[in-house]
C-alpha cells in the first residue's frame, strides 16, 4: 500500500511524459495526444499523408536508407530506432480519443511486399537479420 501511494505521488512521471511530448510536437507539428489509464503513461500523435511521408523520408535519411530484414514484421509493418532525435534536424530544447480497428484480410500486405515497397520507393537496402 505504501509503495502505491509513493508512485502517485511520484513528481517525476508527469515530467517525463511532458518531455517526450515535446519532442513528438517538435517532430511531427502537431499537438500530441496523452493516453491514461490511471495514470498518464502514454503519449502519441497520428500523421497522415504527405507529413508522414516527410517524416519518413527524413527518418530513413538519418538511417542511409538501411534496415534489417527483422524491422519487417510478418503482417507487413516495419519499425527501426533513432538513438538522438537531434538527428532529424529537431533543435535540442533543453527545457523540454484513441479508437481500435481491424485491417481487413484484403488490406493486410506480407513481409516481402513490404520489404519490396521499401527498396523500390526508396531504393532502400535490406541488410541480413541478426
Amino acid at each position: 500500500m505504501a509503495q502505491d501511494q509513493d508512485e502517485k505521488e511520484n513528481p517525476m512521471w508527469e515530467l517525463r511524459i511532458h518531455k517526450f511530448s515535446k519532442v513528438l510536437e517538435q517532430l511531427t507539428g502537431q499537438t500530441p495526444v496523452f493516453s491514461k489509464a490511471r495514470y498518464m503513461i502514454a503519449v502519441h500523435c497520428t500523421v497522415r499523408g504527405a507529413k508522414a511521408e516527410e517524416i519518413l523520408e527524413k527518418s530513413l535519411k538519418v538511417r542511409e536508407y538501411q534496415l534489417r530484414k527483422n524491422n519487417f514484421s510478418d503482417t507487413g509493418n516495419f519499425g527501426f530506432g533513432i538513438q538522438e532525435h537531434v538527428d532529424l534536424g529537431i533543435k535540442y530544447d533543453s527545457s523540454m480519443k484513441h479508437r481500435t480497428g481491424c485491417i481487413g484480410a484484403k488490406h493486410r500486405i506480407s513481409k516481402e511486399e513490404a520489404m519490396h515497397w521499401f527498396q523500390q520507393k526508396y531504393d532502400g537496402i535490406i541488410l541480413p537479420g541478426k
